[in-house]
């Protein structure tokens, strides 16, 4: 274990440069002071590193000195076969070269390792794409690949929710993320980052001027501080619903994973029918409303009042739609004499009494 240590320290030094101890202890995972001891013990076995104290300082190799210590075991030839993602690599205009990569990597390993990679692309397949859906392919992505990678400022004409809905902006593109089989760009705008669907790009110019990446900017930590505070933004209404014991179980294949998890940390001790009431955050009323008539009848939103009577209104025009079994729009006798909203409450009312 330490030795596989050593050697990640190393080659840690060789591709970045100067890197102080905290920073080597948090890529390795163990403490300042391992660190201390491990650069101890490469410099006694005679391997060039130096460190410089003081405000900027750091440990780094001398003179270029390169390691060829390169070689994989066979875990991490293993792995690589699981890392790639054709389709992904294909909408980026990467699809042949990472099929040549995958060849010369295969040609390079020693015939035991190749006979356990080619074992592994039998055995196992990655399939990132949720159920249901297709793969995102927008046909900006390969041009606008190319500018994030040859950090070319970008101007699009940009489709959004928000009025008015079409905008145009001039992005200096930072990253792609492949989110479930959707691209996001990941891009600043007057200094401020912002997160944007590709497949809602009407129109992608790429420009001849530069622009400067932040020093220190990392994507995948960007990416999971927007994930961070995704919920905390789009989830701002507050509902109080009774959930029958059927669905309670039922909720991780009905509900997306921030509902349920609310519906986990918030759910009180079963009443006497079983139900338990529990708090879940929602987007809106009118995105609500949808959501929890979904669920059917096993739910029932107890507040706020606004939401009530949006699922009871939305109800009783079902009802009113398939009242009459001719298709007429005529009523039985009666059925009709009070609102929808008054409908719905009564048949829930009636639900659940006690039967004789």
């Amino acid at each position: 274990m330490r030795a596989a240590r050593l050697l990640s320290l190393v080659l840690l030094l060789q591709n970045r440069g100067r890197l102080t101890a905290g920073e080597l202890a948090e890529e390795l995972g163990v403490s300042v002071r391992t660190v201390y001891r491990d650069i101890d013990a490469l410099s006694g076995a005679g391997i060039p590193v130096y460190g410089d104290a003081g405000h900027g300082g750091g440990y780094q190799l001398l003179g270029g000195y390169r390691t060829r210590l390169t070689g994989l075991h066979a875990e991490e030839a293993e792995s690589l076969f699981l890392a790639g993602l054709p389709g992904a690599a294909a909408d980026l205009g990467l699809g042949e070269v990472l099929a040549a990569a995958q060849l010369k990597l295969t040609a390079a390993l020693p015939p035991p390792l190749r006979d356990r990679a080619g074992r592994i692309r039998e055995r196992f397949h990655l399939d990132a794409l949720g159920w249901y859906r297709e793969q995102d392919s927008p046909s900006a992505l390969a041009a606008l690949a190319d500018a994030v990678w040859n950090q070319r400022r970008i101007h699009v004409r940009y489709r959004r929710w928000a009025e008015p809905q079409e905008v145009e902006r001039a992005l200096d593109p930072y990253g792609l993320v492949l989110k479930a089989g959707v691209w996001y760009l990941v891009a600043a705008v007057d200094g401020a980052v912002r997160t944007y669907r590709v497949s809602s790009i009407l129109r992608l110019d790429v420009g001849e001027d530069g622009f400067e990446r932040p020093d220190g900017f990392d994507l995948a930590a960007h990416w999971q501080d927007y994930l961070t505070t995704y919920d905390a933004r789009r989830l701002r209404l507050q509902a109080s619903v009774r959930i029958a014991p059927a669905l309670l179980s039922a909720l991780p294949d009905r509900l997306d994973a921030a509902l349920v998890r609310a519906v986990e940390a918030s759910a009180g001790p079963p009443d006497a029918e079983g139900w338990v009431t529990a708090t879940v955050p929602l987007e809106s009323v009118d995105l609500a409303v949808p959501t929890l008539l979904s669920l059917g009848a096993d739910i029932e939103v107890l507040a706020p009042e606004e939401l009530r009577r949006g699922i009871a209104e939305a109800a009783g025009a079902v009802f009113d739609r398939y009242r009459s079994s001719d298709g007429s729009g005529r009523a039985e006798a009666g059925v009709l004499s009070s609102s929808p909203a008054d409908r719905v409450a009564s048949s829930a009312t009636a639900a659940r009494a006690p039967k004789p």
